[in-house]
């Protein structure tokens, strides 16, 4: 599971730099794509990783309507960069990845709010997401 972690770490890393540069994660997701092979020194994209950031991009809007919606007290442009980005690679993989149980999803993400972010996020992002679970039969429309 080494693997599946360190996949969703780099989807993370390639969300928040998308967020952060202004540009679509799917030209992010390329130039990672493209350096890892042309440069030794950059770690691989695995397809997890691939798989991540496309399904997430395919479903930005509906990801970030989720979000908003449920973000007691804060607006997407209000949140931490950093937590925001977490939150939507989690809810994407919560809702939308069945194979990966609910437990796990929300596990990884508090686990890169720890490394991350605030000492305030961990709880943040685990209460949103746990609220996403709870709700996830109806969440699926596109």
């Amino acid at each position: 599971m080494a693997a599946r972690n360190t996949a969703r770490k780099r989807a993370f890393q390639i969300l928040f730099e998308g967020d952060q540069r202004g540009a679509d994660v799917l030209t992010v997701l390329a130039d990672w794509i493209r350096h890892s092979r042309t440069d030794t020194r950059q770690p691989p994209v695995s397809e997890y990783t691939m798989q991540l950031v496309e399904g997430y991009a395919k479903r930005v809007a509906r990801i970030d309507e989720l979000i908003a919606q449920y973000a007691v007290g804060w607006t997407l442009d209000r949140m931490p960069v950093v937590d925001r980005n977490i939150l939507r690679l989690g809810a994407y993989e919560l809702i939308w990845v069945d194979e990966t149980p609910d437990a796990v999803v929300l596990d990884e993400m508090v686990q890169l709010a720890k490394e991350f972010s605030t000492d305030e996020s961990p709880a943040f992002v685990n209460g949103l997401l746990g609220r996403l679970k709870d709700l996830k039969p109806s969440l699926r429309r596109e």
